[in-house]
């Protein structure tokens, strides 16, 4: 029967302090920490220690050179949760050449879409080769056919491949670590190009001072590898702290939610995070399923980031596990982006999701983040995801660019060490983003409060409308709100007429009934106009039709181009 990796370390842990990823894993094989993959049903299926990890990354390294890669190139690895993406990872580090991770199909409408996709992904980069599991072998084949590739396989492809005896490179700090698709990249694919340095910036700010690791602290992750939260942050970092990490499968968290929570109840798991999302499906999941023996009491940062944070989602989730030993102050949101490697800010830690009630006219009319003057006031609930990390600065900006002072709604810059080095093989769009002077456009906007930092919303998805500077989210959770309507059901966006903007909102449906149908609609946009003010065309559109990001987040840009090229129809 597998073990799994423990906790703890013999020598004193080195908390992030190396120049290089490939310098961390050399420290971690110190200790007899790990790696640890399961199954849908909670059964370990695989361990790798950090020892047999490097050995093995080694190996594929030596391998990689016997097959001609040489330093600087660049791997499509497509990332399953499981050992043999990661020693394939780590094996491209050693050798000198960036891997590229590349989603799995979960988030793809089919074959054709996903082939397409990755397409896109292999020619932006510039790959010269391609991995991945076995089960997809076909799938990538198709999607490299005609492309200049050295090597096309599955991860032992290169098994037969003889090592030449001769030493691997020294890897440098500012050499490539990895190229990350952020998980928005759909039409016009860009590749974030992450050097070691950065890497080990914003890898030792969340170390010491984000989640402020400790003796013990042991990580449970179902993020997918694809996406720079579960990469970085429950993958890599992992490793430059010497900590173990347990894994479920992406797709299975889907499927099997409490999994999840019962790999940290069983394991001690102390660090774990999630989009909303999946906080949610564990909640309405509990509600049937009824949870026995559940035991969250060494859950001490149950971080939350990835998208919009929604307070009444950690309500529910806080009051169904409070039972299994849940304390809401563990919620830890934060905020970051692919672009700043992960992380920019942390909340405290032991304070929980602080939450700041605003006056939506005041919001939408002024751009002014105040509390709300009179009982009947629309209000809107904002979660504060705390003040910078060390060495990092962000400024709040007007349409002159001038900084803004406190609870005024503005864009957000960033500046620091884990700054990206730029999109890759894009000069152009990396300028129009990444200032001369080191100041990045995150194209998010947001507020402070005191040193906290608010995220209201992209830029890119207001919508105007008579001077009101709506925010397309807060249209979508009133829909949801509607009966027969779920979370993640709802699309909201802006449509240019010219001289003004008409508000679409697409609503999927589950009944074919025409009556039911109709009072949908009208129950959706009766919603919108009595909350909002906000008069909108509602469109009822078939279930599991909206489209995702490969993160599993709505595509709102996608939606609306679909929308645009008709393939909603007339949404009756």
């Amino acid at each position: 029967m597998l073990s799994a990796s423990p906790s703890t370390r013999p020598v004193p842990v080195r908390r992030a302090s190396f120049a290089t990823l490939t310098d961390a894993l050399d420290d971690a094989v110190m200790g007899q920490h790990g790696l640890n993959f399961y199954s849908g049903k909670g059964q370990r299926v695989e361990s790798v220690s950090y020892s047999d990890l490097r050995s093995e990354a080694q190996a594929f390294a030596r391998r990689l050179r016997a097959a001609g890669f040489a330093p600087g190139a660049r791997i499509a690895l497509i990332a399953e949760t499981s050992g043999a993406f990661v020693r394939a990872f780590f094996g491209c580090a050693y050798a000198g050449v960036a891997p590229v991770p590349m989603p799995l199909p979960m988030a793809f409408g089919g074959r054709a879409d996903y082939v397409q996709h990755i397409r896109g992904m292999l020619q932006a980069a510039r790959v010269s080769g391609v991995f991945g599991p076995a089960f997809l072998a076909d799938w990538v084949a198709e999607a490299a056919d005609g492309l200049d590739l050295r090597a096309i396989g599955d991860f032992t492809a290169l098994d037969g491949h003889e090592d030449d005896g001769a030493d691997l490179p020294v890897v440098a700090p500012d050499d490539v670590a990895y190229l990350q698709f952020s998980s928005g990249s759909t039409r016009f694919p860009s590749g974030i190009t992450v050097t070691h340095r950065s890497f080990m910036a914003n890898a030792r700010a969340i170390v010491q001072h984000g989640l402020r690791v400790r003796e013990g602290d042991r990580a449970v992750s179902w993020l997918p590898f694809y996406h720079d939260m579960g990469l970085v942050g429950f993958l890599l970092v992992p490793i430059t702290a010497q900590i173990s990490v347990d894994f479920l499968p992406t797709h299975e968290f889907a499927r099997r939610p409490l999994t999840w929570l019962s790999l940290i109840a069983r394991n001690k798991g102390t660090l774990s995070y999630s989009p909303s999302f999946g906080y949610e499906l564990c909640a309405r999941r509990a509600a049937t399923a009824r949870p026995e023996g559940l035991d969250l009491s060494s859950w001490r940062a149950a971080g939350i980031g990835g998208d919009m944070i929604r307070p009444h989602i950690l309500d529910s989730f806080a009051e169904t596990f409070a039972p299994h030993g849940f304390d809401r102050r563990a919620f830890m949101p934060s905020y970051g982006m692919a672009e700043t490697t992960l992380a920019v800010s942390f909340a405290h830690p032991d304070v929980g999701a602080e939450v700041d009630h605003v006056d939506t006219d005041v919001l939408e009319g002024e751009g002014r983040a105040v509390a709300p003057q009179t009982p009947e006031a629309r209000s809107r609930a904002f979660v504060l995801c705390g003040p910078p990390l060390p060495e990092h600065a962000v400024e709040i900006r007007g349409a002159d660019r001038t900084p803004l002072g406190e609870r005024q709604v503005g864009r957000l810059f960033v500046r620091g060490p884990s700054l990206m080095r730029d999109y890759f093989d894009q000069p152009d769009k990396t300028a129009s983003v990444l200032s001369e002077d080191g100041w990045f456009d995150t194209g998010d906007l947001g507020y402070r409060v005191g040193e906290s930092l608010v995220i209201t919303g992209r830029a890119k998805d207001l919508i105007i409308v008579n001077g009101r500077n709506i925010w397309p989210q807060d249209l979508e959770w009133s829909a949801e709100r509607v009966t027969g309507l779920r979370s993640g059901d709802v699309a909201a966006f802006a449509v240019d007429q010219g001289d003004a903007e008409d508000i679409v909102v697409l609503a999927q449906c589950r009944t074919s009934e025409i009556e039911a149908r109709k009072a949908l609609k009208a129950a959706v946009a009766g919603a919108l106009l009595r909350e909002h003010g906000a008069e909108a065309q509602v469109l009822l559109v078939p279930p599991h039709s909206l489209p995702q990001t490969s993160s599993g987040k709505l595509s709102r840009s996608r939606a609306r181009q679909l929308f645009l090229g008709g393939a909603f129809g007339d949404g009756l």
